[in-house]
């Protein structure tokens, strides 16, 4: 894409002069905050030729950067070739921060722009408040790729439907007071909801406006009196109709919901999460009004699952080893054909994945790199970077899908030939931190922050360490990255309860050469109760085996062989019945004893 963005970049610029504006700030994300977005909104991806899911794009009128994370390093260096924009490495200590480069570069009294719709209102708040401090003017109002973007897709229209009950464990109306339970608590009488995940998990309705997110494009608002969905009207059939008239919902198109904020009566009190609704959207709702302004109600809800969902991910789960010991039948026996290349192996996993039951889709892109495509974490293959496999080397392998009753998430890095000693050392390093993790006992109180070590200490022990998260929430058939949890090095107040699912994936990734990954999801579950204090655990969902060649068992302690060989013997155990007796033959092999 990178051949385009000279004349885009120009195009910009161009407008950026009609207004007198210095700079323009152009974040990854749309007006509902999110980290994958729908065709529409993907204007720094346009303007800059890199489509990573993180990352800001900043134009000036002599110059432009892109700041990115390590997950993307690499990918956005290939990206950003001949674009017109350097590349900017956020998060290593000689990268300056966006806000301050810009006060660095501009004179004083420069104008410095945004989208409001695109960024959130505590992040433009705290944007505005640095610039101005620094004598440089904010305005939030800018929206150039309205003109500049002459072919740009429409927002989506597609149906959205209903998630079943069956599925979901719990009824519209139950959610929803729930959430109005904690509006109160917070001493407000409404709410408004921004982040479609949210919007998706407390209606129960599912959609395809988003490539592996099952979500739908909306707004809602909720009170004692009132419970409005901002959707238009083209995405709503009969059927969902009914059902969500029958739970109390009203209707009013999707851009109705800046006059409705706008009209919103003095006697209003209204609760918003800064972080997740957008600054434009807060920003139009009137000074009569009573904002409270916290955590969204409905973060923590969603993120602890409920029995019904807990049993539809360990199902979903199952379906997903099924498909996977097949898959990589398949792998092994075409190899030595000389024609897998890394595309073929994202084919065939959504071609097994999708004979499974509730199947719906994949939960993000595949990534599948083979040797040193695997050291680019979020690495995609491209017609033109599409390598062929063959019998040497680490083929790692991030993939997933969307089941009706759960989401799935799981890498593996497997040995195509021998491995050298520095592969096979550097694989069990990583192991024995994602061992260390899913074996760790913690109080009640934990945060995320503070079991990180156990993936990272045989790793530093080596001078060795990744520089993205350890662990991710999962939504339950919805978005594969969720919070308020997690696990990695920078603190987050939310701590680990019962009920919770998260990622345990430690990684090594050494340039030019490979890249290591082993991923199973996690259920946080009740442990004990001891004189001091209620303590939780992880129960491993994810049922597949590590690759026992990649090991270096020398490097292993007894309990960690005996943790491995007893979570294979639970992976033969549960998915076996599923299995024909040539692919149980298959994964008695792969689970026998290290």
């Amino acid at each position: 894409m990178s051949k385009n963005t000279l004349p885009r970049l120009d195009a910009l610029r161009n407008e950026m002069r009609k207004k007198g504006i210095s700079a323009f700030i152009v974040p990854g994300t749309d007006p509902h905050l999110s980290e994958y977005s729908a065709e529409h909104w993907k204007a720094r991806g346009w303007i800059s030729g890199f489509n990573g899911s993180a990352g800001t794009a900043v134009i000036t009128t002599d110059k432009a950067g892109l700041w990115t994370d390590s997950r993307y390093f690499l990918q956005a260096a290939q990206q950003l070739k001949d674009s017109g924009f350097d590349l900017f490495k956020d998060g290593l200590p000689e990268t300056p921060a966006i806000n301050d480069w810009l006060i660095t570069e501009l004179p004083a009294g420069s104008v410095i722009a945004v989208d409001g719709t695109l960024f959130s209102a505590a992040e433009a708040r705290n944007m505005k408040q640095l610039f101005e401090d620094s004598e440089l003017k904010f305005i939030s109002d800018f929206t150039p790729f309205n003109t500049i973007w002459a072919d740009r897709p429409k927002i989506p229209d597609n149906k959205l439907f209903i998630h079943n009950e069956k599925f979901s464990g719990e009824s519209v109306d139950n959610k929803v007071n729930r959430v109005l339970e904690q509006v109160r608590k917070n001493k407000a009488t409404s709410t408004l909801l921004a982040a479609l995940d949210e919007i998706a998990w407390v209606f129960n309705v599912r959609g395809s406006d988003v490539e592996c997110n099952p979500v739908v494009i909306c707004y809602a608002f909720l009170s004692d009196t009132q419970r409005i969905l901002f959707i238009d009207s083209q995405k709503l059939t009969e059927e969902s109709t009914a059902y969500l008239k029958k739970e109390g919902i009203t209707f009013r198109p999707y851009t109705d919901i800046l006059p409705f904020l706008a009209s919103l009566p003095e006697d209003t009190s209204i609760l918003v999460d800064p972080k997740k609704v957008n600054y434009t959207l807060i920003n139009t709702i009137p000074g009569h009004c009573i904002i409270r302004e916290t955590a969204s109600p409905v973060s923590m809800l969603k993120s602890v699952k409920n029995p019904v969902q807990i049993e539809g991910i360990k199902t979903a789960m199952k379906r997903d080893g099924v498909a996977l010991v097949r898959f990589f039948r398949w792998l092994e026996a075409h190899l030595s054909d000389g024609n897998v290349t890394e595309i073929t192996v994202a084919e065939k996993l959504k071609e097994f994945r999708s004979a499974g039951k509730h199947y719906v889709g994949e939960s993000f892109s595949t990534i599948a790199g083979f040797n040193e495509h695997g050291a680019i974490v979020h690495y995609s293959a491209t017609p033109e970077s599409n390598a062929t496999l063959s019998t040497n080397g680490f083929l790692l392998i991030d993939s997933g899908a969307q089941y009706l009753d759960g989401t799935t998430d799981i890498t593996r890095t497997i040995a195509l030939g021998e491995l050298t000693p520095e592969q096979k050392q550097d694989f069990t390093l990583v192991m024995k931190g994602h061992i260390a993790l899913a074996t760790a006992h913690y109080p009640q109180g934990t945060r995320g922050a503070q079991l990180d070590v156990l993936a990272r200490h045989y790793l530093w022990n080596k001078g060795l360490n990744y520089l993205h998260g350890t662990g991710h929430g999962v939504g339950h058939f919805l978005n594969v990255h969720e919070g308020p949890q997690n696990i990695r090095l920078e603190e987050n107040p939310t701590p680990l309860m019962p009920g919770m699912i998260t990622s345990n994936e430690p990684g090594l990734y050494r340039t030019g050469k490979y890249g290591i990954r082993c991923e199973n999801l996690v259920l946080t579950v009740n442990d004990r109760e001891t004189e001091f204090g209620r303590f939780y655990k992880f129960e491993t969902l994810t049922l597949f085996p590590f690759d026992k060649k990649a090991f270096d068992k020398t490097l292993m302690t007894k309990e960690e062989i005996e943790w491995l060989n007893n979570y294979h013997e639970t992976v033969y155990r549960t998915l076996s019945p599923e299995l024909t007796n040539e692919e149980q033959e298959w994964l008695r092999n792969a689970t026998s004893a290290l």
